[in-house]
């Protein structure tokens, strides 16, 4: 009983909490009668909390797509003249990726950043949701890569951080190329750097000086490895060492890539995109997702009566919660996301028909009426489960979280993946602890037919 209570009180938070992130962040309260009158703008705060180097901040909207927000289409050219033809293919994919890692830091979410090849021409398409200074971004992303090697200075500490380093001379032009190579004797994954012959003598005495000392490879500023420098090395070749992956050594290849061979890029077609479509498509896609929801809370009340009015409250519940948590993560909102949140919605309810059937075939079995509620929980969990994590399965793969090369990368599609994923996960939720303490404390006398 005092589990049953305290889930029930979960709950009630829980809904009232994600109620006052879903409302608007402004309110307008509009009332007059006679010479009483309010006229208030209720502000709904945001959220900014900090406790030593992490902090949270959410201003509680929803973040748009392209597609919905509209936003900017910009298409750049790579100049390769200075890049052998053997390496342009890795130099414009280093490229890329630098500058993914800068858009990201310039907050925008979701871009979609593609490489293309129009003859001997190389490109970079960039289309950004929601600029509001394109310009700055324009800017942002057409700045070359600069990478360059650090070092402690003599009277650093242990406690020592990265804005203490300070710069070497040795650059990314003195970096002829970064590869990934494997160490023979345990086979795991290593980083070949090969420096020309001025960058050999440099990162001679860079590591002559500093063994037993790390020494911090930055790209714009930004460090993407420290790592210890064990023997002086005069050959003009180094290997990187470490818990490296596969994946995440040819990532910090593509990233030294990206310094060590440089691409110049400029604009050649900017198009500002608008939302008129996407705005157009919201509206059908939220319509279809009301009517649908209608529908299927209308024919759990009347197949299953009291059971399925308590399976829509649980609904309910559920739609709270995801609308919350879209805004807390955030997550960004494309078409296929809102087609993947309509579809979360289906199979939110899938696992209350489930239980409910199977509570029927107990009960039809001679089994009194409590026993069956409980014993269609838990026979119908097995199947519930396995459906799920089979969805799930297919959603880590559209995602592809750790950005293996032979999956897919788009954002829209990684939009309609993280939608479906959170909506199967809080479904789960809804359907077997909502649903389930709701019956228990609400459904005691009615029979099941």
């Amino acid at each position: 009983m005092k589990k049953r209570r305290f889930l029930i009180w979960l709950i009630v938070l829980l809904s009232l909490g994600s109620v006052f992130v879903d409302l608007p962040t402004k309110i307008p309260l509009k009332f007059q009668f006679k010479k009483f009158k309010i006229d208030y703008t209720f502000t709904r705060p945001q959220i900014n909390w900090q406790s030593g180097k992490f902090r949270l901040q959410r201003d509680l909207e929803i973040k748009k797509g392209i597609d919905l927000a509209g936003g900017a289409h910009l298409v750049f050219q790579a100049e390769m003249k200075d890049i052998a033809a053997d390496n342009r293919q890795a130099a414009i994919e280093a490229a890329r990726d630098n500058i993914e890692k800068r858009i990201n830091l310039f907050g925008v979410t979701e871009p979609v950043i593609q490489t293309s090849k129009v003859g001997d021409q190389y490109r970079l398409i960039v289309e950004l949701a929601g600029v509001k200074d394109i310009n700055q971004a324009i800017d942002l992303i057409g700045q070359t890569a600069q990478l360059d090697f650090r070092e402690l200075p003599k009277e650093a500490t242990q406690a020592a951080t990265s804005l203490d380093f300070k710069t070497t001379g040795l650059t990314g032009k003195d970096l002829s190329k970064a590869e990934v190579d494997f160490d023979q004797n345990t086979g795991q994954p290593t980083v070949r750097l090969t420096f020309s012959a001025e960058g050999a003598k440099k990162f001679s005495e860079i590591t002559g000086r500093n063994v037993d000392k790390p020494v911090a490879i930055f790209l714009d500023q930004l460090p993407i490895e420290t790592p210890t420098v064990q023997e002086q090395i005069t050959s003009g070749d180094a290997i990187i060492s470490g818990q490296f992956t596969l994946e995440t050594a040819k990532r910090m290849v593509t990233q030294l890539n990206a310094g060590a061979l440089p691409v110049p890029i400029k604009l050649i077609e900017q198009r500002n995109v608008g939302a008129t479509l996407g705005a157009e498509s919201v509206q059908k896609s939220i319509r279809a997702g009301l009517i649908g929801l209608l529908m299927v809370i209308l024919f759990m009340a009347v197949y299953y009566g009291r059971l399925g009015i308590l399976a829509d409250i649980a609904l309910v519940v559920y739609g709270l919660i995801t609308l919350a948590l879209y805004k807390l993560i955030p997550i960004t909102l494309t078409l296929p996301g809102i087609a993947g949140f309509i579809l979360s919605i289906g199979m939110a309810v899938d696992a209350n028909i489930l239980i409910f059937e199977r509570m029927k075939e107990e009960t039809r079995a001679g089994k009194p009426r409590l026993v069956a509620m409980e014993l269609g929980f838990g026979r119908a969990w097995d199947s519930i489960r396995d459906a799920n994590t089979c969805t799930l399965i297919t959603c880590f793969i559209l995602f592809n979280p750790f950005n293996w090369s032979f999956l897919n990368s788009s954002g829209m599609v990684r939009g309609f993946a993280s939608t479906l994923f959170l909506g199967v996960v809080l479904s789960l939720f809804t359907g077997i602890v909502v649903t389930r303490t709701l019956i228990r404390t609400f459904y005691r006398k009615e029979k099941i037919k």
